[in-house]
């Protein structure tokens, strides 16, 4: 069997990743990912929060938590140092942050800024200003600075809703929001700011969004009323928050990557370990099954309120070419890159739809997907909603570019061990973004 050859290079602007596989490629063994990034974030703001001691353990390392972290002790929460196995926040309670001296920076992390916002405009009398990188300033902040607004919050944005943004906290009212898209973020944002209001604040969605925040909150002692029949959620405020022990299951969003490496390189048998498999985020699990690729569920349980699952992948079967699309597409948004890797490798034409959401991610996905898996010799059409991928054909080796963008930097990463000859991907350190060791747990698995 031939050795595959990964390099990581750093050049004086950013990391060149190049990736040389073996024609025989098969991956095996047994991985662990990194702790899921929705949970991560959600823990750090309510033990921030909190009243009393959050400890953490499993929590992703990458940049976004980062930067939520660093937001928070700058608004005076204690967290302890984050590159530990164990996590600790000190809360101050609600409504009890401090307002800063300083801007404060999300870095790229939207959840970060969009999560945040709603916490700080319930925050009566205090200011705050907040940024983010170049990537983050171009991404819109409207869908959640109307809705609170709606509750009487004063916020002020750049250029009719871009960061910097600038808060002044405000006694909010309650409302009902009905969301004309299914996004967690929008959703987390106005039951947070709920928590400090008055009476019952919902949000109502098209179809069910990823509900961590709704699990958490509970966790910590608010009241939380769920409908699935009209996929709204309550929060009854004022609530009181007590810090908890949180344990963090890996990202299913981080294992999608290597579920399609595994389902694309045939004989592959590769265990992914302790998953979250929360429902409102298995959509990457029902798409693969519809396209018949080889994955099973394993020591199914539970753990801090989020079922965890560890995850076999094995390479027998061609994969076939599905449709992606409609109340699918809210429960694997983040893997849609991926998946566009997956239906490259499939028999058939595979149409991913009702996607446009993608379009205002860290990059244009579905445009720098459409280019860059184009440049590999993949057989990509772009949709105003989404892509349309013709599979079979094979896939040759390239520069391509991540445009920053994490997920498109790793999908870009495994599509590259299925191409003959080597791929050189430009700006590969943004993978560090949600998953630091991609590169390492890259080489263990195909070497």
């Amino acid at each position: 069997m031939q050795t595959a050859s990964i390099t990581l290079k750093t050049t004086e602007h950013h990391h060149v990743l190049t990736i040389s596989p073996p024609v025989d490629l098969a991956l095996t063994g047994a991985i662990a990912i990194p702790g899921d990034k929705s949970i991560s974030h959600r823990a750090l703001m309510l033990g921030a929060l909190a009243e009393g001691t959050t400890e953490i353990r499993g929590l992703l390392l990458g940049e976004d938590p980062l930067s939520t972290a660093a937001c928070f002790r700058a608004m005076g929460a204690n967290i302890s140092d984050l590159n530990t196995e164990r996590v600790t926040v000190e809360g101050i309670g609600l409504g009890q942050l401090q307002e800063p001296a300083d801007v404060l920076n999300a870095g790229n992390s939207g959840t970060t800024m969009r999560l945040m916002l709603g916490i700080l405009a319930s925050h009566a009398g205090r200011f705050f200003t907040v940024t983010g990188d170049g990537s983050l300033r171009s991404r819109p902040m409207s869908r959640v600075i109307r809705p609170l607004q709606d509750m009487g919050a004063q916020i002020w944005s750049r250029a009719g809703g871009l960061a910097p943004l600038a808060v002044q906290g405000q006694a909010l009212r309650p409302i009902h929001y009905t969301s004309l898209i299914a996004s967690a973020q929008v959703k987390s944002c106005i039951l947070l700011a709920g928590l400090a209001t008055e009476g019952k604040t919902t949000v109502s969605e098209p179809a069910l969004s990823r509900d961590h925040s709704e699990r958490m909150l509970r966790a910590f002692g608010a009241e939380v009323l769920v409908d699935p029949d009209t996929c709204s959620a309550t929060v009854v405020g004022p609530a009181r928050l007590i810090g908890q022990p949180v344990v963090v299951p890996g990202d299913i969003s981080s294992a999608a990557f290597w579920l399609v490496a595994g389902a694309i390189a045939p004989g592959s048998d590769l265990l992914i370990q302790n998953v979250g498999v929360n429902p409102t985020r298995t959509g990457i699990l029902d798409a693969l099954a519809q396209m018949e690729a080889d994955v099973t569920l394993e020591n199914a349980r539970e753990v801090a309120g989020e079922p965890v699952a560890d995850l076999r992948v094995r390479g027998h079967n061609r994969l076939k070419a599905g449709h992606i699309g409609g109340d699918l597409i809210p429960r694997l948004i983040d893997e849609i890159p991926i998946l566009a890797v997956a239906a490259a490798f499939a028999e058939g034409t595979t149409v991913i739809s009702d996607a446009a959401e993608l379009r205002v991610k860290e990059s244009d996905r579905l445009a720098v997907m459409a280019t860059q898996l184009s440049r590999l010799g993949a057989t990509v059409t772009e949709r105003p909603d989404g892509l349309e991928i013709t599979g079979g054909k094979p896939l040759h080796g390239a520069e391509v570019d991540s445009h920053t963008d994490h997920r498109i930097a790793m999908s870009l990463a495994i599509a590259a061990l299925r191409a003959t000859g080597p791929t050189t991907i430009h700006r590969a350190e943004a993978a560090a973004v949600s998953y630091p060791g991609f590169v390492d747990t890259l080489r263990q698995v195909v070497r």
